[in-house]
């Protein structure tokens, strides 16, 4: 009986043996001359040392067409299950490359499936590790199943648990549908690729020549097309991105971030900050010197770095607790908003938000980008999902006016219209329906055309001036009960604590409704 015991723990631990061993020993060799590690060393980096178990580690494909009946691995090309990192709890999955290139069929669906189901039940959040060739064809329908089944997932775990998706090789087809579906994606340089269809599909139907970086590269997808949110410089450099993430985010939309302790003062005055904004309203600074010199020193994540660079968003901590920033950046385009920089900023609204993470807003813009190019491509709609965004979220809103607020611009970015619990304005704030300059050409046009050339120099100077003395500052604002309180600009470190203190405990309602249709 005893030996009978023995046999089957032996044969146990051969199974295990061999789904640990993937597509076997050629290939994981074969990975690791890519630079790459495999699907569990990847696990085995990402999580803290031992925390890991698996499960559905056995699970194998029922298929036999195409061979497959003679090439049934357990686990079949997906390792998933669960573990902790830095001792937070997280549900964990990864594409084994080495098992039929890291094809994604029924059993792989799944396998994904339970996982998120159980990060869903358990409430902590949910990383997938990405490195596959697609749907597994020899399955047909069955690999199609798998992706759907995963994609509703998605889609109900959003703004429940946190979804951090990683792409360390390639993604192509509907494999990029669930990442898409995900709240941040990191691409590892050199690794990572993400498209619909590959540069050989495209030079087929379309002729074009493109090689894989070009087309769905890491640098592509986090600067052209914003997909991706952050950039790995490598692997290690990848994961230590998603334990940074973590730091600031809670495990699901019932709890709240960690709070860190921090030995920066919650008065602390940063003097440079009286000075940094330039007086001339057409010089420009860097709004990342502003929100470095407010938050807990070295706390700022910037998110989305660089894509869409006229706007910057990231996460930071303001005596000790996590707070998401979404600022304008006058040092790209003026801080003029367009179609890019409103899904930016839109997007990590409503990531704040559905995560109970309070929202700090800088506002420097101009407005709106002007062209035909941005109307025809829908600027109107891209706008919309600022204002959309900020009008819906719950959680402390909190704007601060550094320069310049004008027209529609001033409205979308966290205003007191769009129930902002506080709002800010330094005292060198403009905030009008546009500058003084155009402004005396609408009011002032007809009457300048018919002076003399210098006399009308004059004059135009004069009423500039004196629209500025009227209208750019904030006074007018603060008059109107719009802006709370026009501050020194050394003193918002200590305000946006006392008031994100008083907001502690905020509660909001919202008309009964099954959801609002925000202008995709």
């Amino acid at each position: 009986m005893a030996q009978d015991s023995t046999d089957k723990i032996a044969k146990l631990k051969a199974l295990r043996e061999e789904s640990r061993l993937g597509g076997g020993e050629k290939r994981i060799a074969a990975q690791h001359e890519k630079g790459k590690k495999t699907a569990r060393e990847r696990i085995d980096a990402l999580l803290d040392k031992g925390s890991f178990n698996e499960i559905n580690g056995l699970m194998k494909n029922r298929h036999t067409d195409f061979g497959l009946d003679k090439d049934k691995i357990p686990g079949d090309g997906l390792v998933a299950g669960f573990g902790t990192i830095n001792g937070r709890k997280v549900c964990v999955y990864a594409q084994d490359f080495t098992v039929m290139g890291g094809s994604f069929g029924e059993v792989a669906g799944e396998k994904v499936a339970r996982v998120m189901d159980l990060a869903m039940d358990a409430g902590v959040p949910v990383i997938g590790i990405n490195d596959g060739g697609g749907a597994r064809i020899q399955e047909g329908i069955y690999s199609l199943y798998a992706y759907g089944e995963v994609f509703y997932r998605n889609v109900q775990a959003s703004g429940v648990v946190p979804q951090i998706s990683v792409i360390m090789g390639p993604c192509a087809g509907g494999g990029v549908y669930s990442p898409a579906l995900q709240d941040f994606i990191i691409m590892t340089q050199g690794m990572g690729n993400m498209y619909i269809t590959g540069p050989e599909v495209i030079k087929a139907v379309t002729n074009e020549i493109v090689d894989h970086e070009t087309l769905g590269g890491a640098v592509t997808h986090t600067t052209v097309s914003g997909v991706a949110h952050f950039l790995g410089q490598d692997e290690d450099d990848t994961f230590h991105i998603i334990r940074k993430i973590l730091e600031y985010i809670p495990d699901n939309n019932a709890s709240t971030p960690p709070v860190l302790p921090t030995n920066d003062s919650p008065f602390r005055a940063d003097k440079e900050l009286n000075t940094l904004v330039p007086a001339d309203p057409n010089q420009t600074y860097d709004i990342r010197d502003v929100i470095n010199r407010v938050v807990d020193i070295d706390s700022f994540f910037e998110v989305h770095h660089n894509f869409a660079t006229n706007a910057v968003v990231g996460f930071a901590r303001l005596n000790g607790e996590s707070v998401g920033i979404a600022a304008n950046q006058p040092a790209s385009m003026a801080g003029v908003l367009d179609i890019n920089s409103s899904d930016k900023i839109a997007r990590f609204v409503r990531f704040c938000d559905a995560f109970n993470i309070p929202v700090i807003t800088f506002v420097d813009t101009p407005g709106f980008m002007p062209g035909t190019h941005t109307e025809h491509n829908g600027i109107i709609r891209h706008g919309a999902k600022i204002l959309f965004a900020f009008s819906e979220a719950s959680v402390p809103k909190i704007s601060v006016v550094t320069r310049k607020a004008y027209g529609g611009a001033y409205i979308v970015m966290g205003s007191k219209h769009l129930r902002a619990d506080m709002s800010f304005a330094w005292p060198g704030a403009e905030i009008a329906v546009m500058g003084a300059g155009g402004a005396v050409n609408i009011l002032h046009g007809r009457s300048l055309k018919d002076k003399d050339p210098e006399e009308a120099k004059k004059l135009r100077a004069e009423l500039v001036a004196d629209y500025e003395d009227k209208f750019s500052n904030p006074y007018q604002a603060a008059s109107a009960g719009y802006i709370d309180e026009v501050i020194i600009p050394s003193e918002t470190r200590q305000r946006l604590i006392a008031t994100l203190d008083i907001l502690r405990n905020k509660q909001s309602t919202s008309p009964a409704k099954k959801h609002g249709n925000i202008p995709l």
